[in-house]
């Protein structure tokens, strides 16, 4: 069944939107069928700001990811992103009635589902409730109670609030585009599926998503998410300093950035120089690639030092033995890698989505800057708390086809515990009984 099913991510960036489809073969990789990518100038920081750009870009992305894997794309699983993203830790309890009974996985169905129910600020919705570790009759730290005994069930739930302005206009740019969200996933943590092995989320990893218009941030220890954020710069910042900086135009300063640009000024040339274009009856300009260099490596190293005062601010830079993960398009900028290393002592890698591709998939998608949304089709595969394979493992269950209609088959499916889990609407289990 699970080779049946497809699954196509839609992740709404600042400079790109990118519609990716997938399924899984029998060796349990991702085959990537199709990609379709339009420029997104209707959204800012992560955010949509022009409605009717974005659904433009939403249709041109799909259409091309469409004719290109032979599908009729109806459901999407979109990602969402911004600086009005804000976590925060909160704890929640039950009593149980069936004291004799061992505590069941709806008994912890019932404590995360009760979550969604906590105030939030005006103006904000709950997106996601990850729960961190539980306690049993005031018998703490505890990762797993499936199967004890106890009547009362307590637990440390990370939750992660979305403005509600910004959820809404996702999912009108999207119904406006004939599509139906099944599931709306954090981006950072779509990134994490993609690039994170299951060793270094044990471990303890700090996963940075550089994008154009935001910095996403989370952290894993012993597998478990113990921390979120969106810092509100990316790329367009270096962009725009480059444009700033060597007097050139926006599309110019950006070509520069990926193609000559150094995160470290030493590893530049002195003596290298790069020709622009002039401007209508002017001479063309040269500009310095080790100039070039310093304005980038100023701006950049304000960024990774305020990516390394989040991490100290989360209270878990002492127990990432993974170090620090870099992804995203801004991943993709010369030498980042060692700028990381130099400001925040910690082991850096890049991360490319290549962990769960099958070998047959678009060479295209192997790069930072589809993290998100290979993440985005692993999220209909996966879960996002690896507690939930576990008890659909132990009782036996059995996932149906996502919602996802191909030329040729249109099937539907369900998980209850993953809209739990990412309060959405899509995906439900059938049943969790023996």
């Amino acid at each position: 069944m699970e080779q049946d099913r497809i699954i196509v991510g839609l992740d709404i960036g600042t400079t790109k939107i990118c519609a990716l489809v997938g399924k899984t073969n029998a060796s349990h990789k991702l085959e990537i069928l199709g990609i379709g990518t339009a420029p997104s100038e209707g959204v800012a920081q992560g955010m949509v700001t022009n409605i009717d750009k974005t659904v433009v870009a939403i249709e041109q992305a799909v259409k091309e990811a469409g004719d290109q894997s032979n599908i009729d794309i109806n459901v999407v699983n979109a990602g969402i992103a911004g600086h009005h993203i804000h976590s925060t830790v909160c704890q929640g309890s039950i009593t149980r009635e069936a004291v004799e009974e061992e505590i069941t996985v709806e008994d912890v169905a019932r404590l995360t589902n009760d979550m969604y129910r906590i105030v939030t600020p005006p103006g904000s919705e709950i997106i996601h409730v990850i729960p961190q570790k539980y306690t049993v009759d005031y018998q703490g730290g505890i990762k797993d109670p499936v199967g004890m005994s106890g009547v009362k069930l307590e637990a440390d739930f990370h939750l992660i609030t979305a403005q509600t302005n910004a959820i809404h206009n996702i999912r009108k740019c999207t119904q406006r585009a004939g599509l139906e969200i099944d599931n709306l996933i954090l981006e950072p943590i779509a990134s994490s599926m993609a690039v994170l092995s299951n060793e270094e989320k044990e471990a303890g990893i700090c996963l940075v998503d550089i994008g154009g218009g935001t910095v996403d941030l989370i952290i894993f220890c012993d597998s478990i998410i113990r921390h979120t954020a969106v810092l509100p710069f990316g790329g367009n910042v270096i962009t725009a300093d480059v444009k700033q900086g060597c007097k050139v135009m926006a599309h110019q300063a950006e070509l520069l950035k990926t193609r000559f640009g150094k995160a470290i000024a030493e590893k530049a040339s002195d003596h290298e120089v790069v020709t622009i274009p002039g401007l209508r009856n002017r001479a063309p300009k040269e500009v310095s690639v080790r100039n070039l260099a310093h304005i980038i490596e100023a701006r950049m190293a304000e960024i990774v030092e305020l990516i390394h005062a989040e991490i100290i601010r989360s209270g878990f830079q002492h127990k990432l033995a993974g170090g620090i993960v870099i992804t995203g398009g801004g991943a993709q900028l010369q030498h980042v890698q060692q700028l990381f290393e130099q400001i925040t002592r910690l082991d850096t890698r890049i991360g490319y989505p290549n962990e769960y591709l099958d070998d047959s998939s678009l060479e295209k998608v192997k790069n930072p800057a589809y993290a998100t949304g290979v993440g985005l089709i692993l999220a209909g595969f996966q879960a996002l708390d690896y507690r939930e394979e576990y008890y659909r493992t132990a009782k036996g269950t059995k996932r149906n086809s996502a919602k996802t209609r191909t030329r040729q088959d249109k099937q539907q499916g369900s998980d209850f515990f993953s809209r739990i889990l990412s309060k959405t609407k899509g995906l439900l289990i059938d049943d969790y009984s023996e």
